[in-house]
């Protein structure tokens, strides 16, 4: 049966494709954004549809609506767009997220949490479990971000806890793919775009820092995976546990793109964590998730992506 379904940063690179996905299952999607880092081109092709709705709003303002299921990922994700407005960054997770909670509250709507694998800071324990609390910095240039995230999960599980709301909390490593914003700072969009301009690729640091990269397709399957799943609200790690250093990340987009650019390094920014990949033993037991997008084949297709916007 068709499902109403509100996708709150829905104009983003991920909501984006969660909002097609939604809409070829045969559901009616409600897409809210401010465009603060989503583009209406990211949705202009469901526009028209009658499966699906664009309203341009900011969940920090209270919104009456009503849906079956709420997805709220609405909130800066990259570092330069969370920092450009630091006190928006975590207003949008702590009053958005009470915003959308009351309309699941009230419409009895489940409800998933976009958190990040940033709840973890730069992680004592290698790779990541749910159960770790992690190793954040609550006064960084990053706090807007981590700790609001941090405060997000903890809302959920207090309405859950107190007013029976039906939560998922889903905590997203790195992803990528086509429609990344290309002014976002993101490793994958930044290696990419310097490499097609021949640029020097710069890496922050040594090149030894690890990162895990999970195809976008690969993390919309989890979240809905997750949604569906009754009775299971997370935390669950979202993501893909192939482990690669920055350098070796570099050396394959050069590689991809026949690029003549060469490397550069620079200085490491503060709190960026050391090593990150997830475990994903919950998401397999719980979700029957696994990632199926190997890494070349993803950057192939981000590729083609950015060659087609540049």
């Amino acid at each position: 049966m068709a499902k109403t379904i509100l996708v709150t940063g829905g104009a983003g690179f991920i909501g984006s494709h969660l909002c097609e996905k939604l809409i070829e299952q045969g559901n009616y999607v409600t897409c809210l954004d401010n465009f603060f880092t989503g583009s209406k081109k990211n949705v202009e092709h469901l526009i028209g549809d009658k499966h699906f709705e664009l309203i341009r709003h900011d969940i920090i303002e209270p919104i009456r609506l009503e849906a079956d299921e709420i997805y709220n990922l609405a909130c800066p994700a990259s570092p330069i767009h969370y920092q450009f407005n630091a006190i928006k960054t975590i207003k949008t997770s702590v009053l958005g997220v009470t915003n959308m909670l009351g309309i699941a509250k009230r419409t009895k709507a489940k409800i998933l949490q976009a958190s990040t694998s940033e709840v973890y800071g730069d992680p004592l324990m290698h790779p990541q479990k749910e159960e770790y609390w992690g190793n954040v910095n609550p006064i960084g240039i990053r706090s807007c971000y981590d700790e609001g995230k941090r405060v997000a999960e903890t809302l959920m599980m207090d309405y859950h806890r107190q007013h029976n709301v039906d939560i998922k909390i889903i905590r997203i490593f790195n992803t990528y793919g086509p429609r990344m914003a290309e002014n976002d700072g993101r490793v994958v969009s930044n290696f990419i775009i310097q490499a097609l301009k021949n640029q020097d690729i710069t890496i922050y640091g040594d090149g030894s820092q690890t990162r895990s990269f999970c195809y976008v397709d690969d993390l919309v399957r989890g979240m809905i995976a997750l949604m569906n799943k009754d009775g299971f609200h997370g935390p669950v790690n979202v993501g893909n546990d192939g482990e690669f250093t920055i350098k070796e990340l570099a050396e394959q987009v050069i590689k991809l793109t026949n690029s003549n650019s060469k490397i550069v390094y620079k200085p490491l920014p503060s709190d960026d964590p050391v090593k990150r990949r997830p475990d994903l033993t919950l998401a397999r037991k719980e979700l029957n998730y696994k990632p199926t997008i190997k890494l070349e084949d993803g950057l192939k297709k981000t590729i083609e992506y950015f060659e087609s916007t540049l």
